[in-house]
């Protein structure tokens, strides 16, 4: 072993600066963490040995400004600096400026992040190092028109993509000239946001695609090894949800191939450092290189945690000269990882995202359960990065094993303050495609093609809501007819028979009968004629019921929601109002209230910068135009027309910053 750095700068922010931050700590390192005003109070900050401001929030004058970083390890002392992922972990410059000032980059080495970052020149490499490719035109594409040409030669689909491109950003999938044409200019401006280079280029798109990577690691000396495959098909948007390893797809012999492919390529280019080769693969498992990511990417805990191994700590020793301490016969893969990224984002709203302060945030914690985030109770999700919150990995011995944790892990996550994608990840979770291993990159579009509206619900799941909100207003009434017992004349009186009127997603309420009885540890509740034996804490003011049900684990996020309880459980949230059968007669004869009608304004979906306004007052629009182009978290999205119409007043400019359900425009 040689010697390692004394101190090192973490170049990120979040829950992968927390990630290096921990292993740098482990292995006696100090370090530096650095931040924008928008992080002056961030977790990263106040775990690192020393902090320093690097500027203001946009991340173009702050994490993305090389002299800023460079600066700071001068101040500091810094030795060495670790990237993360995103920011600069890719960038050439960076690497070389880092060399120039004599600071290690631990990382791969310039000619290595520059013959892979670019998609194109990737693919070229790929190929001549006997690597299988998607067929495509390898070179940048310069107008919408000649795009809609090559692709009609690739033949339909076709995925168009950034060059420079990573973390979904730049592309887009198109089946007609219309997409292809809508689709060019949309991820040329963000590839030119995102990565500062607006090239793309265009490759056939594979049907019933999976998407699979090999994390190989390198060092120095020559050696690279490939350890195990991750399973990242299901995405959205191209942005990945669910990760695991290893995949429940390949077979030993198609895994070792593409494990050997996958270190030819690194070998290639004198690979050092952690680095992940993607490919597609398809449903006869034929598979092709998409990219190599040259970083450490954001579900490497899924292989740390069914290899054993620690690949912060391998970077870093492979950066201070060190040799790999094992060969490619000494990789065993045991047991299964699954990791489900946490975001702030509203999955029933289109999974727009969602900014605020995490008011209560408190992880799950248990055997086989791993959280690496970036936030506490009480910290800001601001629209100036991206708003991932953290992210669940859990182990089992066996792929069910991991997911039904994953499953209970979820249930027990108490997140209070933005919105969030909780339900979704357990809908997911439990859908019995999922559970069976049947992925491919389309699976959330194929099962939400109408968006996400929570998972549906047996009648067994009714009856466990209802018993939940019924037990908790027993509870709160016992706790009133105690106080109330305790004035002169009164006694403890409390109702047995109740109603409750539980609305699972927004649907007509159902009125379910219900008796609730103490028993010892919690409460006997018959609802329909069926017992559910709660076991639990039903304290007051607690958010989160972690017990039994019938013997059986069973956790639900609970709350007061005005005079009902809102519960969430397994991908699905209900409302409950519990009340004696008389007030259940009266509630049944009140009026509903109808929704406001808002189909004559185009409302922003999110909080986020309006780039353009494709309309002016007086013009008419057919549906599916665009009308305007929103910003949030790095992500352009494009809204159009929902209905032919007239525009009668634009009420908001390119340029402006937006709230969620802003009025941008109004029709006639």
């Amino acid at each position: 072993m040689g010697k390692l750095f004394s101190k090192i700068l973490i170049a990120n922010r979040g829950e992968i600066a927390c990630r290096v931050i921990r292993t740098a700590k482990r292995l006696g390192i100090k370090t530096v963490a650095v931040y924008s005003d928008a992080d002056a109070d961030a977790l990263h900050v106040r775990e690192a040995d020393e902090a320093v401001r690097i500027g203001p929030p946009p991340s173009a004058q702050s994490y993305l400004s090389i002299e800023a970083i460079v600066a700071a390890c001068k101040q500091t002392g810094a030795e060495a600096v670790h990237p993360g992922y995103g920011f600069l972990s890719e960038r050439a410059p960076f690497c070389e400026a880092l060399k120039r000032a004599g600071i290690v980059f631990i990382g791969p080495e310039p000619h290595a992040i520059q013959a892979m970052g670019d998609k194109i020149e990737s693919k070229k490499l790929a190929q001549a190092a006997g690597v299988s490719t998607v067929p495509g035109h390898l070179e940048a594409i310069p107008s919408a028109d000649e795009a809609i040409r090559i692709a009609k030669k690739v033949g339909f689909p076709v995925m168009i993509k950034a060059s420079a491109g990573g973390g979904g950003k730049g592309m887009r999938i198109a089946r007609t000239d219309a997409e292809v044409r809508e689709g060019f200019q949309s991820a040329t401006n963000e590839a030119k946001s995102s990565f500062g280079d607006d090239r793309v280029f265009i490759e056939r798109y594979i049907e019933e695609p999976r998407h699979i990577e090999i994390q190989v690691i390198g060092d120095a000396h020559g050696n690279v090894v490939y350890l195990g495959e991750r399973e990242c098909s299901v995405q959205r948007r191209h942005q990945k949800v669910l990760e695991e390893a290893p995949s429940p797809f390949l077979d030993a012999k198609t895994r070792k191939a593409m494990g050997e492919q996958a270190v030819a390529l690194a070998k290639a280019v004198k690979y050092r450092s952690a680095g992940t080769v993607e490919f597609i693969v398809d449903k006869d498992r034929n598979f092709y290189f998409l990219e190599m990511n040259t970083r450490l990417q954001v579900e490497h805990p899924v292989t740390e945690l069914v290899t054993g191994l620690d690949l912060v700590e391998l970077m870093v020793r492979v950066a201070a000269g060190e040799k790999l301490p094992f060969a490619q016969k000494d990789v065993k893969l045991e047991g299964w990882a699954m990791e489900a990224r946490l975001y702030a984002e509203d999955p029933r709203r289109g999974f727009l995202p969602a900014i605020g302060r995490l008011t209560r945030y408190r992880p799950p914690q248990g055997e086989g359960v791993r959280v690496d985030t970036g936030v506490y109770e009480g910290a800001e999700i601001s629209m100036h990065y991206d708003p991932m919150i953290a992210k669940l990995v859990t182990t089992g011995a066996t792929r069910e094993e991991a997911i039904d944790r994953a499953l209970a892990a979820l249930d027990r996550y108490e997140i209070e303050g933005v919105g969030h994608n909780l339900d979704f990840l357990a809908a997911l979770l439990a859908l019995p495609r999922f559970r069976e291993g049947r992925l491919t990159t389309n699976l959330i579009a194929e099962e939400y093609p109408k968006g996400f509206k929570g998972a549906p619900a047996t009648d067994a799941d009714q009856h466990l809501l209802a018993a939940l909100a019924a037990a908790f207003q027993r509870r709160l009434a016992e706790r009133d007819a105690m106080i109330d017992g305790q004035l002169p004349g009164r006694r403890l009186t409390v109702a047995t028979d109740w109603v409750a009127r539980l609305a699972i997603e927004g649907d007509d309420p159902i009125d379910f009968p219900v008796t609730v009885q103490p028993a010892e540890h919690g409460y006997d509740v018959v609802v329909a004629g069926h017992v559910v034996a709660l076991r639990g804490d039903f304290a007051p003011g607690t958010l989160l019921f972690d017990g039994t049900a019938n013997g059986e684990a069973c956790a639900a996020r609970i709350h007061r929601h005005g005079i009902a309880w809102r519960i969430a459980r397994d991908g699905r949230v209900a409302e409950a109002q519990v009340v004696l059968p008389e007030a259940a007669r009266y509630l049944a004869l009140m009026p509903k209230k109808a929704a406001p009608d808002l189909s004559r304004f185009l409302l922003s979906p999110m909080p986020g910068l309006l780039v353009s306004v494709a309309v002016k007052p007086g013009q008419e629009v057919k549906a599916g135009e665009t009308l305007a182009v929103v910003e949030a978290m790095k992500m352009e999205n494009v809204l159009k027309a929902p209905q032919d119409g007239k525009v009668a007043v634009v009420h908001a400019n390119a340029g402006d910053s937006l709230a969620v359900d802003q009025k941008i425009l109004e029709f006639a």
